[in-house]
């Protein structure tokens, strides 16, 4: 019984490893095809789906750019509280969250016309911490933000970054939640993702930020799944023999 017990634990460990590798090698491949100079061989940074084989894995992935997303250091209130809306977030908490992030990142001590939260109003709330008064370090930081709480961060965190600096967003790469903040109907254009890329479609070589999220999932044929999750810019990085910079990274496993 012990040998069987063994023998099984050693074979979910291996094959969990072979599953992470798998989608490890899944955003390896994404960075080369991204940035690939043959626009019939690169894969388009705007979220559409890309399937590859690993080995005996199936690997599918996403990338979308960075420049895509809505830039809590550059966006004005107005665009914040305009993504909240869409993401299901009612007029009044949009517009408060909205204000307090500028304000939070703002070097003033002065709250915004719509409200907005500098240091007394975080006193007032309990809070030990005040405004920071200075830019957003890690989307994660927003989470200290008054008036931010975990429902609120959930829907819209796959929407932000603070890697692009542009004040609105690139609709060519942006989250259907970003289009509509746009107002732009964002059904066609997701639709138009979906589809296999198509002679004559445009190509995005050079075009966006050069930092991009990466959704790696990878399948075995026992049922393994392993799924990563990274923000990387592209470039020379100071890992020995690697061709970019991981700005972020998640992984995980599922069980069969």
């Amino acid at each position: 019984m012990t040998a069987q017990i063994e023998y099984l634990q050693t074979r979910t460990l291996g094959s969990g490893l072979a599953a992470a590798q798998a989608a490890r090698a899944g955003l390896e491949y994404a960075t080369t095809r991204v940035s690939h100079p043959d626009p019939l061989r690169q894969w388009l940074p705007d979220g559409r789906p890309y399937t590859w084989r690993f080995a005996d894995a199936e690997v599918e992935v996403r990338i979308v750019d960075e420049s895509g997303k809505l830039d809590l250091n550059a966006a004005d209130a107005a665009s914040l509280a305009s993504l909240m809306r869409a993401v299901g977030i009612e007029p009044d908490p949009a517009d408060a969250v909205a204000a307090a992030i500028v304000d939070w990142r703002d070097s003033d001590d002065l709250t915004q016309p719509q409200g907005g939260a500098e240091d007394p109003q975080y006193a007032a709330a309990g809070l030990p911490w005040g405004a920071k008064d200075a830019p957003f370090e890690t989307v994660a930081e927003v989470e200290q933000v008054l008036g931010m709480t975990p429902d609120i961060y959930a829907r819209l965190v796959e929407h932000l970054t603070i890697h692009s600096g542009l004040p609105i967003p690139d609709p060519r790469f942006a989250t259907s939640a970003v289009l509509a903040s746009m107002g732009i109907d964002a059904e066609p254009v997701l639709a138009d993702r979906e589809r296999p890329p198509q002679p004559g479609d445009p190509s995005f070589v050079g075009a966006g930020s050069g930092t991009y999220s990466i959704d790696s999932r990878a399948r075995l044929r026992d049922g393994r799944e392993s799924v990563l999750r990274a923000v990387v810019r592209l470039g020379p990085s100071g890992v020995p023999g690697s061709a970019f910079t991981v700005m972020r990274w998640e992984e995980g496993a599922s069980p069969r």
